[in-house]
């Protein structure tokens, strides 16, 4: 076997200080004598010492993958994925248990992990491949390829630094994948690419597996797991036993049925923009989405600072993770779209009748064009569909809707 991880747990602390930003003379004067006393009595003071709680992030983790395996490690957000990646990559170690690993190990976790900031392009290419044990002469026989597949050569000579996140990436995974390492680790960092990128390097990832090589993947986009043939599932730190990758996603999906709804509210973000709600509601007010009917979308996000080119837009997926539809609010040639600070209301109206019966999850899609996505996957809603129409033996056809929405700032 290639990887063997043996009962493994990763123990953090969490701080909890709840001491005052910041005090009056007096209260520091009187914090001093009293843990001036405290000392000669060979005591510690409460306060010196802030609570911690403990926080396993994983917990006797155990599973074994094979020469060539292509496994997919899914789970919601807070999971464990990325902490699981980063013990195997030996970024950070366990606090109990074992991982083996036989071979040379390229990882992709994070944009700009294992990039030097003030080197160049072309220069953290042999930086990267000297890490993998590779010669000059076998980077030199990569090089044009990995170029080639970046789509960076104009910017070849610039520092990495000054690349967008987009640029990063692109060069990130072309080093990766092209220096043939036995073992390939990639977080969710390919959802920074558009969708033309993540289509070329899920290709790559099909290629490089054809050839043996075995590759450890986290994603939420079930649809881009055709090439895996082994399933991880982690829920709350634990892994959850699966016979087969369709059962490892069938679980998972159960998961977010269990644990989601028709609107979801909250505060994420970065500092150009913050979501605060997604809702979906069948258009009539029966309360049931029916086929024949509609559904209204509405989302309330808030503009921190100006933005160019936002794009804004929905996902939705069936239960099995697959991707069934794309619906952008900008298309290509409106960008630039400019939003000027203030929170806006996007309403959308989708025909239910393009739907077959069953659940269907619905993600707000919004980010900077072709540099990264700012929602995360947790923003979502789900629905379900009841075709009271259906007919004996009618096929079950999913096609792509007209879009009606408005966008508009309020107070």
């Amino acid at each position: 076997m290639t990887i063997h991880v043996e009962n493994i747990s990763k123990r953090f602390y969490i701080h909890h200080e709840h001491a005052p930003l910041y005090n009056t003379l007096r209260e520091t004067l009187t914090n001093g004598v009293r843990s001036f006393f405290f000392k000669m009595r060979g005591k510690s003071p409460i306060h010196l010492h802030p609570p911690l709680e403990e926080f396993w992030a994983l917990k006797n983790i155990s599973f074994d993958v094979d020469p060539g395996d292509r496994v997919a490690i899914i789970g919601r957000n807070g999971a464990g994925k990325s902490t699981l990646l980063k013990i195997l990559s030996r970024i950070s170690p366990p606090t109990t248990g074992r991982a083996v690993i036989e071979g040379k190990v390229a990882s992709l976790l994070e944009v700009g992990t294992g990039f030097h900031p003030e080197l160049t392009g072309r220069e953290n290419i042999f930086l990267n491949g000297a890490f993998l044990g590779m010669s000059k002469q076998e980077i030199k026989k990569k090089f044009d390829e990995i170029v080639e597949f970046a789509d960076i050569e104009m910017f070849l000579d610039t520092p990495v630094k000054r690349y967008s996140s987009g640029m990063y990436v692109r060069l990130a995974f072309g080093v990766a994948a092209h220096l043939e390492p036995e073992i390939l680790f990639i977080d969710e960092v390919l959802a920074v690419g558009d969708a033309r990128f993540q289509k070329k390097c899920i290709g790559k990832m099909e290629e490089v597996s054809r050839h043996g090589r075995t590759i450890l993947f986290i994603t939420h986009n079930m649809g881009a797991l055709s090439f895996c043939n082994k399933g991880i599932l982690l829920e709350k730190g634990q892994h959850i036993p699966t016979q087969s990758l369709q059962e490892c996603i069938q679980k998972y999906n159960e998961e977010i049925l269990t644990n989601s709804q028709q609107r979801w509210q909250g505060d994420v973000g970065n500092e150009h923009l913050r979501i605060h709600s997604l809702s979906i509601s069948p258009h009539e007010k029966t309360g049931i989405f029916c086929r024949g009917g509609q559904a209204k979308i509405e989302a309330v996000f808030k503009i921190e600072r100006p933005i160019r080119d936002l794009v804004l837009g929905y996902l939705i997926f069936n239960k099995n993770g697959v991707n069934l539809v794309q619906y952008k609010a900008s298309h290509e040639e409106q960008i630039p779209m400019i939003f000027d600070p203030g929170t806006y209301k996007m309403e959308s109206l989708i025909d239910v009748s393009i739907f077959s019966e069953g659940f269907f999850r619905l993600e707000l899609d919004m980010g900077i064009y072709d540099q990264k996505r700012i929602t995360p996957p947790d923003v979502h809603v789900m629905f379900e569909v009841i075709n009271n129409k259906k007919k004996f033996g009618e096929p079950e056809n999913i096609i792509f809707p007209e879009w009606h929405s408005s966008i508009q700032k309020i107070h």
